[in-house]
């Protein structure tokens, strides 16, 4: 009986835990994924652990095994433009490939793989033109191409298509807010914050619209005031040419009203951006 009293609970040893390092020996090889969408999931995955070299490895066997998957391109070029950015603050100098024969300056791979990515979008619309999804990713890599007056269209018909999505309406009204579009960019805006009362960053596009339409508005007002001011001064001098004291003394209009401040509006962010 004393020896139970003295007896000692026994603790099993922790099991071991994988490292970083086993965790990347057991994952498949990229160049033996057989399916694009596999290939694709893994770049992003790369992507998101900032092994960005990696990632454009996998993205660029995705689009080996499947051409259009537009999908692979566009992420493509997102990761081609950090790598560019990574590269910059590192301070590596990439050589820029020989312009063409019209002296055209050179595409970045980034630039190219938007492209491609336009085109595998816009395949993938032809065979169905409900597709809101391919829509709204043609917008977003529009964007990227600085295109806006086409991603504007690209967005407003995923948003046709799709009205009861948050996030079309916010893109389309960020996009509508860069063309300085701004009553027409209160629309969405609105309906993006009623769809989602979270959506922080409909709310603050929404402020920048409603300013840049009071703007508007002000400057409007304000341009045709002078106007009709200076035909009726013309006019009355026009009365009193004669009068030499008319002749030699200015005449000083009302002084207008102070200028509202004018609050700051910048291009606004894209989500996803790198």
């Amino acid at each position: 009986m004393g020896l139970f009293g003295c007896s000692r609970a026994v603790v099993e040893p922790a099991a071991p835990q994988p490292t970083p390092e086993s965790t990347v020996a057991t994952a498949i090889p990229i160049a033996e994924i057989t399916d694009a969408n596999a290939a694709l999931a893994e770049g992003n995955r790369l992507f998101d652990e900032n092994q960005t070299q990696a990632a454009i490895d996998a993205y660029r066997h995705a689009i080996t095994l499947d051409p259009n998957l537009a999908d692979a391109h566009f992420q493509l070029g997102i990761a081609y433009a950090l790598l560019a950015m990574q590269n910059e603050l590192a301070g590596i100098v990439m050589q820029p490939q020989a312009a063409n024969s019209k002296r055209e300056p050179p595409k970045t791979d980034s630039e190219k793989a938007f492209e491609a990515a336009v085109k595998a979008y816009e395949k993938r619309i032809d065979k169905n033109s409900d597709d809101d999804a391919a829509y709204f990713s043609l917008g977003r890599t529009y964007l990227k191409l600085l295109q806006d007056a086409d991603a504007e269209k690209a967005f407003k018909q995923a948003v046709k298509l799709k009205p009861e999505d948050a996030e079309y309406q916010t893109e389309l009204g960020a996009i509508l807010i860069i063309l300085a579009q701004y009553a027409e960019a209160i629309g969405p805006l609105k309906k993006a914050v009623e769809l989602d009362p979270g959506n922080a960053r409909a709310e603050e596009l929404l402020e920048d619209a409603q300013a840049g339409r009071q703007r508007i508005d002000y400057r409007q007002k304000n341009t045709n005031q002078p106007q009709a001011a200076n035909r009726g001064v013309k006019s009355r001098s026009n009365t009193n040419t004669n009068s030499p004291s008319n002749s030699n003394n200015a005449v000083k209009l009302p002084a207008g009203n102070a200028k509202p401040p004018v609050p700051s509006v910048n291009r606004p962010r894209l989500a996803n951006r790198p």
